[in-house]
């Protein structure tokens, strides 16, 4: 959820309460430790924050669907090359029997 007013958090970045908070807390223990806040480490948590990264299931899911639309099209350019040779598709009755 994109808070309302994006001027009160980090930099007026568009985040949500969640992320800004987390973003702040990083700050401040930084700042308590002696050591500087603004790192590379910040800044890719910023970037993750604003164009999160494809979770493992999102992956699985495109890649399921992927998988199950080329077996599709494979199939149906298998029976249509087969019934222009003439030989029978998948789905044909047996009559050698």
């Amino acid at each position: 959820m994109i808070p309302s007013n994006p001027a009160h958090t980090f930099h007026s970045l568009p985040l949500t309460a969640e992320q800004d908070q987390e973003i702040r807390h990083y700050i401040r223990v930084r700042q308590r430790a002696g050591q500087a806040w603004d790192t590379e480490e910040l800044r890719a948590m910023v970037a993750d924050m604003l164009d999160p990264p494809e979770t493992a299931e999102e992956a699985a899911d495109a890649v399921a669907f992927s998988i199950d639309a080329e077996s599709a099209a494979a199939a149906r350019q298998w029976s249509q090359d087969q019934r222009q040779d003439g030989e029978p598709g998948p789905d044909a009755p047996d009559h050698a029997s």
